[in-house]
């Protein structure tokens, strides 16, 4: 119990100032409690705890509430573990395609975080999804970008060139693996 509780504490350092005299700020250490009960994609609650706190602390450029911040590593944590993906190639991959924004519409009417071009939905079958939604637009891109992986024999630059429909180049994917390996790399030993 103190080692989850230790923690916790010194999680709630990074995530958010805290000073001496202030106690941690019950609404965020709710959040991270609740994220970790209904997450399901951690094995281990205490790497789930290492990796939430040490995400949110890159993520609060983009998203500034530490709860959101929370919420939406455990969507993408278990989106990402659920296609067996690496959730931090996920939020790279975010980064590049959306800036982490939910409502973000490219040139070519990619939409959501993710990008995912409407015609998806129509091959599919679902044309009632909704791409703005987190939890669809993330199921979906973690899902295609894992059809690409596997039809790409594992080659990440082939498969992250296909999913931004740049294949036979190599800027996007280059891109996408710097702000992995700089900013969403996570080594849990």
């Amino acid at each position: 119990m103190i080692r989850p509780l230790l923690f916790i504490v010194t999680a709630l350092m990074f995530l958010a100032p805290v000073h001496a005299e202030e106690a941690p700020d019950p609404q965020l250490l709710a959040s991270l409690e609740t994220a970790l009960d209904q997450d399901g994609s951690f094995d281990d609650r205490y790497v789930g705890q290492v990796w939430l706190a040490s995400m949110s602390t890159p993520l609060g450029r983009w998203v500034k509430p530490a709860d959101e911040r929370i919420d939406l590593l455990s969507r993408i944590h278990r989106e990402a573990t659920a296609a067996g993906l690496d959730p931090g190639l996920v939020l790279a991959l975010i980064q590049v395609e959306s800036n982490f924004d939910q409502y973000a519409i490219s040139s070519a009417g990619a939409r959501g975080m993710m990008q995912i071009m409407p015609f998806w939905t129509r091959e599919i079958g679902r044309e009632d999804d909704n791409l703005f939604d987190l939890d669809t637009n993330l199921r979906y891109g973690c899902t295609i970008l894992a059809h690409y992986l596997d039809i790409e024999d594992g080659s990440l630059i082939r498969a992250l060139a296909r999913y931004n429909g740049s294949r036979g180049q190599t800027w996007y994917p280059e891109r996408v693996l710097r702000y992995w390996h700089q900013r969403w790399r996570f080594n849990a030993g």
